[in-house]
């Protein structure tokens, strides 16, 4: 699955991992700065895409509410 098209699951493990990855052994100042873009980026696509899913999710309803 390419990078543009992981689902919000997949993107959430990500950013639960370079969230952890602050406070490993594997810290680098030097790195730090690249890491958290990354994980910016990552929040912002989250965001994104959950707000994607609850106007899908509000169009749904209004179709269902005027339905019923």
């Amino acid at each position: 699955m390419s990078k543009e098209n992981k689902s919000i699951q997949d993107n959430i493990v990500a950013l639960s991992e370079l969230v952890a990855w602050f406070d490993s052994e594997d810290f680098s100042l030097e790195v730090a700065i690249d890491k958290f873009k990354e994980a910016e980026a990552l929040a912002e696509k989250i965001e994104s895409d959950l707000t994607a899913l609850k106007n899908d999710i509000q169009v749904v309803k209004q179709k269902f509410d005027s339905e019923a």
